[in-house]
């Protein structure tokens, strides 16, 4: 299994338990992260599990007109709860840290997990609205130098 699939692997597993709240997959679970591993920033996290290092989770970071967006980040469960997500978030604002002052995410309405945890990390909401045929919730974080 190559990074592309082992990162779709993440998300369909970190994501799953959205998709009967939701009546459909997020986002994360439709993406080609064949094509964010080209174009995009990729972060991932590793661990040994029975002698083998294998990929456990990942953030991805892609530019847009208006700045930098975190695209997605997602653990897999077998990992969740062991500090990587919050260890990600941290690689993703260093490498942001020298390239702007903010940044922005954007998740589902019926993620209420992950909208917890975005407002611990200190992101701030900006806009909710149904786009693409999902009921979003827009945030944004300045990131302290």
């Amino acid at each position: 299994m190559d990074d592309a699939d082992k990162c779709a692997a993440i998300a369909t597993a970190a994501y799953a338990d959205y998709v009967p709240l939701m009546g459909q997959k997020p986002a994360p679970m439709l993406a080609d992260y064949a094509v964010h591993i080209a174009r995009d920033i990729v972060f991932v996290a590793e661990r040994d599990i029975d002698g083998t290092t294998d990929i456990v989770g990942f953030a991805i970071i892609i530019e847009k007109g208006e700045g930098y967006w975190l695209e997605n980040i997602a653990v897999a469960p077998l990992a969740m709860g062991c500090g990587l997500g919050r260890t990600l978030m941290e690689s993703v604002e260093d490498y942001l840290r020298p390239l702007c002052d903010r940044y922005q995410l954007y998740t589902n309405v019926k993620m209420e997990r992950n909208i917890g945890w975005d407002h611990k990390l200190g992101f701030t909401e900006t806009f909710r609205g149904v786009v693409d045929g999902y009921d979003r919730v827009y945030f944004e974080k300045e990131i302290k130098t």
